[in-house]
């Protein structure tokens, strides 16, 4: 009994989409000698930082509290504390990205305010990955037709696919300029930002059978 042949191949896409979301972080602070002033401080800054946040609340999809901490600065010996400091961090998730450059710019310029990012990517469930699966699949197909019409054969059927790799890359991350705080007149400059593409990749291996080769000394089906 001969055995049916078959064909083993890989199907790959890659394609470059752009972002749905941008992140940043932005953080709050306060150091004073006094423990309660710099509580007060504090206090007063984030709700500074949560009430120019609910000025965009269109553009921003969440923010979220992130590390929250107190400490006393110690003098060099003993335990007598020369200061106290205090910070508060939140991670912003942009939407609109159009509003992204002046919100951050307008963060940057509160008192004692450190902004970082953005940083771009797509959503867990965005429908490109699935679009990526289905090339992939087509390509393997395509590549297994190939083979066979090489071979003066054709394509009958599948025997196995399997998922081999689909993934967004990690991209090397665009960040602004880390900015610290501090208010002057006039306000802060505008900032363009350009949204950084996203390589989606997908692979699959599948294996097909095919109709006998026509190769010399044989006869197709």
């Amino acid at each position: 009994m001969v055995d049916t042949p078959v064909v083993r191949v890989r199907g790959e896409i890659e394609r470059e989409v752009p972002p749905e979301v941008a992140r940043f972080a932005v953080t709050v602070a306060a150091r004073d000698r006094d423990r309660e002033t710099t509580l007060r401080r504090l206090a007063e800054r984030s709700a500074a930082l949560r009430s120019l946040l609910d000025q965009y609340r269109e553009a921003i999809e969440r923010h979220e509290t992130g590390q929250v901490w107190i400490r006393p600065e110690l003098k060099r010996s003993g335990e007598r504390v020369a200061a106290y400091h205090g910070s508060v961090g939140t991670t912003v998730t942009v939407t609109d990205f159009a509003a992204l450059g002046e919100m951050m710019l307008r963060l940057a310029d509160q008192d004692q305010t450190t902004v970082a990012g953005p940083w771009w990517s797509l959503r867990p469930d965005s429908p490109v990955y699935g679009e990526a699966r289905r090339d992939a699949v087509r390509a393997a197909i395509d590549r297994a037709g190939e083979y066979a019409d090489a071979l003066g054969a054709r394509v009958i059927s599948l025997v196995e696919l399997a998922d081999t790799d689909l993934a967004a890359d990690r991209p090397m991350l665009m960040r602004t300029a880390g900015f610290a705080g501090g208010a002057e007149a006039g306000g802060p400059p505008a900032l363009d930002l350009d949204p950084q593409q996203q390589t989606v990749r997908a692979s699959i291996e599948a294996t097909f059978t095919i109709s006998a080769p026509a190769l010399p000394g044989t006869s197709a089906e």
